[in-house]
């Protein structure tokens, strides 16, 4: 398998065909790439533990003025992150991507990195990680798009629309692999997304059209882009995206925090 975008590869090959990387040894002789900082993180999830841990650390700074003022509310981070309709409508367009990195409560956040632990390290293992990012950014802003459209009154935040961005690109994985290896995909997948809509609707709290639109945004994107394996073109393209999607989200959050500045809510 490439190192770099998850394609199934020959012993003989140097060159990935699919990603044009320059592979070294022959394949056979290359080792499995060891874990990350000595085990702690395995190769397989590091792009899944980046987005956890930055999770984490944007819940804490949610947390922190409430610590700070011996359990004030505060919560300056998710009031200037948060999906919020008549911010968005004011030209915020930056709240459809941070509040898919910020959390309501801790076991809002446990809860999610507990099933994005999984679907994560599926997807990019399918798909790569340049395909991977651009699901996760696109279905987090499908996600909150259509909770702005459902609900737009109704502050909003969770990584729940990107994780169901995942699952929606596993079950497209299925319909576009016609292998029986493809039916048991978008069975086993089609089931978790029945099971979790279900259980969605169960909650009043549960922004149900942040996981429809994410679902149906990562359906969308991933069955066009294929994996690596049933495409075999447009590699360089998808690194492209992959980067500007993180970049993006890198300028998304510089306008909360500029944001937050001007409006005084440090």
């Amino acid at each position: 398998m490439c190192p770099n975008c998850r394609a199934f590869i020959t012993t003989s090959d140097k060159v990935c065909p699919y990603c044009e990387i320059k592979l070294g040894a022959p394949a056979a002789a290359r080792r499995a790439p060891a874990d990350l900082l000595g085990g702690l993180i395995p190769h397989a999830r590091f792009t899944t533990i980046v987005i956890l841990l930055i999770n984490a650390g944007f819940y804490l700074a949610e947390e922190l003025p409430g610590l700070i003022q011996n359990g004030a509310a505060g919560l300056p981070i998710f009031q200037a992150g948060a999906k919020f309709g008549p911010y968005i409508h004011e030209g915020q367009w930056w709240r459809l991507l941070t509040a898919g990195f910020l959390h309501g409560g801790i076991l809002h956040l446990l809860m999610n990195s507990w099933v994005l632990f999984d679907l994560g390290a599926a997807t990019e293992e399918a798909y790569g990680t340049s395909r991977y990012l651009v699901i996760y950014f696109l279905s987090t802003i499908t996600g909150f798009y259509a909770s702005y459209l459902w609900n737009p009154g109704v502050a909003s935040v969770g990584s729940s629309a990107g994780i169901f961005g995942l699952l929606g690109a596993l079950i497209a994985l299925g319909m576009r692999d016609k292998s029986s290896y493809g039916a048991a995909l978008r069975s086993h997948y089609l089931q978790w997304g029945i099971y979790a809509l279900i259980l969605s609707a169960l909650f009043p709290a549960t922004d149900n059209a942040a996981h429809i639109g994410g679902v149906s945004g990562g359906f969308a994107i991933a069955y066009i882009a294929g994996t690596p394996r049933l495409t075999g073109f447009g590699e360089r393209l998808w690194q492209f995206a992959g980067a500007a999607a993180v970049g993006l989200t890198a300028v998304a959050f510089a306008f909360m925090f500029r944001w937050m500045m001007t409006a005084g809510r440090f």
